[in-house]
Formats: structure tokens, C-alpha cells, sequence
């Protein structure tokens, strides 16, 4: 086999491949062996077909183009090794080759590569995060959500107003039809929540127990969707929300402290740890746009398409466990496909992006990973995933995805490198301590994809 290569981009080459005719012996006798097991002629047993009598009853040209596409991926592995060519992705083939019985074997295909990347010192590296400040408007708004978890209802004989909550009965109809899924009785909603149908909390208010009214929506789902529908709906109770006082018996019934301002303070602490993890997540977010920027990174192409192919996918199935279309997200976001595209795109191009400067930062560094590395990360993932770890283990190896875990675990170390050796300070100018903004971020460090 002789083979060339030509480089077109930072990102893509070009090997062109000459096999002598002599050298695809081996892939030709396969070929005759797997048309022998599928053919049936009479006289022979299946798997027993002599080549002459398939070159006669299938044709020599059928075998050749067999025994050629089974040959290519091995000759451009073969190539690939030869010239040290760092592949990523799929090759793809200029044009699918005509073989010549007894004639060499030529053609050529692109291939996406890791780009050399010129990493910067990155102890020279200081990126900014805004200073962690915390008003006490904000713990207020914490203490009044655990108010709001111990509140009680009272019923009461008036008017529903705001915040309320009513016990109800719906049923919609389309020109007189019912609306499939459309009828739900005694459920509870709280007024001016717009958790329901469009325009059922403007009626509501005002509508005391025991009354009925009707209103018109606008049906999002279902065989009716976007169609004007006549909605009835009566009350059956109206229910005020009462707060309890905020005082140090509230403090003893929501929590384990005695006092009010124990209580403040332990969430001024939480909020605290919640505001360091999320300077952390800043800073490493802005390393790795600057390190990409100033290093360069160029996206490959073919890599970038199969991002986003694999995205698209994700999105598709994850709308589908919810029963959702795409056309329903696409009103709920109030986008385009086009748009979603773009997005998508741009999304992968980042992560591309950072993921070889990762890698090379890996590499640079002779960044390992340990069996027990590798180990924690497969039970965290079948833990997420809910299965047992082997299982999870296994259907990574058979789906072939193992190394795609062991490359993100690698380069999860290699992220670790960066953000110990950068400077981080805050808009206030104060150098942050790495240690101290670490606390709590291991799931969201699992859960970040690059």
C-alpha cells in the first residue's frame, strides 16, 4: 500500500491510497466466504459455494465491490498510522472507488485532525469575576420561601383574589365538542399563578364559591391546538393563604435553631457557599473563552456537523420522554428551527473548540487517569442514569462510548490544571481562593459538558 497526505486546513488532510490488487487477497477470499453463506444455489450447500460458480451465478464485479468496501476502512487506518495523522471523526470518501478486476485499488479521502495548538502560560492568565456580595433582601427572600412551605389555608366567604387558592372544575368545548383531556374536576389553583388555561385567572377573580362563568382560551395542545376554545369553570372553595409570623417559634417549627437569626444567618451562610460556586463556575466559563481566543482553536468542520447531529438527537428525545413536538417548543420559545440551529451550531463550535484545547493541554501535561478515576465516573453516571455500574459499564462498551468517558475524565483533570494555575480575582480586586470556591462544585463539574 502506498499512500500520501495533504493538508488542506489547520483541521482537515487529504490521503490519497494505492493498494496493489494482490494485497486485497485477503478481503477478496472474505467476500467470496460472506456471498457463499448468503446465497442458496442448488447443489451446494450454503457456505459450500465455489468462487467460480459465484463469479458465474453472482458475478466477479459484486465480489470485487465487497471485498473493496471492506478494505477501505483498513487501508486508511493503515494510512492514518503510517503518517502519524491525529484523525478525528469520520473519514469521509471523495467519491466511492471503481475497482478494475487485477487492477490497484485507488482513492482518496478527507479526514478531520487535531489542529497543533500553541497553548499560553497560563500562570499569566487573570480573569475577573464579580464580587460576592449579599444583601439582606436576598436572605429575606429565603426566609420568606420556607414561609411560604409552612403556610396553612383557611377558608374563607368572599371573592377570590390574588394568591388565593380555589378548588375548581373545568371543561372545554370546540364548537360545541368536547375537548378530549379537556374536562378536570376539584383540582386546586392559585389565583395569578397562570399555571392553567390563558385567561382563567382573570375570571377567577371575583368568583366566589359556589359560582360558575365561562371564558375563551386558546388550546396549546392536543387534536385542537391552537383553536378558540369555550371554557366553563365553577368553584367550589376559595381558600386564603396564611403566613405564620416570623419569630422564634417559626424558627424552631422550619429548622433546627432557636432563634430567628440563627436561622438568617446559617442562610447567609448557604447563600454564601452557593454565590463561591458560582464565582468558580464564572471563572473557569471566562478561562476557557479566553484561553480559546487567545490560542486560536479552529473548529473542524466534519466534527462540528456531527456535534450538532448528536445535539439535535439529544433535543429530539428529550422533548419525546415529555411528550412534547418540536413545533410546541419552538412556540414556547418563541424561535425558528433556523434559530435553534444557529444556536446549536454555535454551541457545538464552542465545545469543539475547547475540547482540543483540553486535549492538548492533557497532552502537554502527561495527564493520566487512574483506574479508580475512571472507576468514579462510571458509578456517577450510572447513578444518574439509574442503573447498576457494570451494566452501565458494559452497554458503554458494546455502544463503543468507553473512551469518549475516559477523554471527558482526562479532560476534566486537565480543567483542574487551569483553574489552579490562572488568577482569579473578583471586581473588588481580591485574589479568590481556589480551595474555598471548590465546596460543592463536584455535580456541577459531572454535569458540564465540553
Amino acid at each position: 500500500m502506498k499512500s500520501t497526505v495533504e493538508t488542506l486546513s489547520p483541521t482537515r488532510v487529504r490521503l490519497a491510497i494505492e493498494v496493489p490488487f494482490v494485497e486485497l487477497e485477503p478481503s477478496l477470499k472474505k467476500a467470496y466466504r460472506e456471498i457463499a453463506q448468503q446465497v442458496q444455489i442448488p447443489g451446494f450447500r450454503r457456505g459450500r459455494v465455489p468462487a467460480a460458480v459465484i463469479d458465474q451465478r453472482v458475478g466477479r464485479a459484486a465480489v470485487i465491490n465487497e471485498a473493496v468496501q471492506e478494505a477501505i476502512p483498513a487501508q486508511i487506518l493503515a494510512a492514518v498510522r503510517e503518517h502519524d495523522v491525529k484523525m478525528l471523526g469520520r473519514p469521509e470518501l471523495e467519491t466511492f472507488p471503481e475497482l478494475e478486476d487485477g487492477q490497484p485499488l485507488k482513492f482518496t479521502a478527507e479526514i478531520d485532525v487535531r489542529p497543533e495548538i500553541a497553548l499560553p502560560d497560563l500562570s499569566t492568565l487573570e480573569i475577573s469575576v464579580d464580587e460576592l456580595q449579599i444583601a439582606d433582601s436576598e436572605i429575606d427572600e429565603q426566609v420568606k420561601g420556607l414561609q411560604e412551605r409552612f403556610a396553612t389555608l383557611k377558608t374563607v366567604e368572599r371573592p377570590a383574589q390574588d394568591g388565593d387558592y380555589v378548588q375548581i372544575d373545568l371543561a372545554a368545548t370546540v364548537d360545541g365538542e368536547e375537548v378530549p383531556g379537556g374536562s378536570a374536576t376539584n383540582i386546586s389553583h392559585e389565583v395569578g399563578s397562570k399555571q392553567l388555561l390563558p385567561g382563567l385567572d382573570e375570571v377567577l377573580v371575583s368568583m366566589s364559591a359556589g359560582d360558575a362563568n365561562t371564558f375563551t382560551s386558546q388550546l396549546v395542545g392536543g387534536d385542537f391546538a391552537g383553536r378558540d376554545a369555550d371554557v366553563s369553570v365553577s368553584v367550589r372553595t376559595v381558600k386564603e393563604k396564611q403566613l405564620p409570623a416570623l419569630d422564634d417559634e417559626f424558627a424552631q417549627l422550619a429548622s433546627e435553631f432557636d432563634t430567628l437569626e440563627e436561622l438568617r444567618n446559617d442562610l447567609r451562610e448557604r447563600v454564601t457557599r452557593v454565590k463561591k460556586v458560582e464565582q468558580l463556575y464564572a471563572a473557569r466559563d471566562k478561562a476557557l473563552a479566553e484561553l480559546v481566543r487567545i490560542a486560536d482553536v479552529p473548529a473542524p468542520e466534519g466534527v462540528v456537523r456531527e456535534e450538532v447531529d448528536h445535539r439535535k438527537q439529544a433535543m429530539a428525545d428529550q422533548l419525546e420522554r415529555i411528550g412534547a413536538s418540536l413545533d410546541e417548543y419552538l412556540a414556547a420559545e418563541e424561535k425558528t428551527e433556523e434559530q435553534i440551529d444557529t444556536e446549536l451550531a454555535e454551541a457545538a463550535t464552542e465545545g469543539v473548540k475547547i475540547q482540543l484545547l483540553l486535549d492538548t493541554l492533557a497532552d502537554a501535561e502527561d495527564v493520566q487517569v487512574s483506574d479508580d478515576e475512571f472507576g468514579h465516573e462510571i458509578m456517577h453516571r450510572a447513578q444518574r442514569a439509574g442503573v447498576q455500574p457494570q451494566q452501565y459499564y458494559d452497554q458503554l462498551v458494546r455502544a463503543g462510548n468507553a473512551g469518549a468517558v475516559f477523554g471527558d475524565v482526562r479532560r476534566g483533570k486537565a480543567l483542574a490544571l487551569v483553574m489552579d494555575r490562572i488568577k482569579i480575582t473578583d471586581a473588588a480586586g481580591n485574589e479568590l481562593n481556589m480551595d474555598d470556591l471548590r465546596g460543592g462544585s463536584a455535580e456541577h463539574d459531572h454535569d458540564h459538558d465540553h
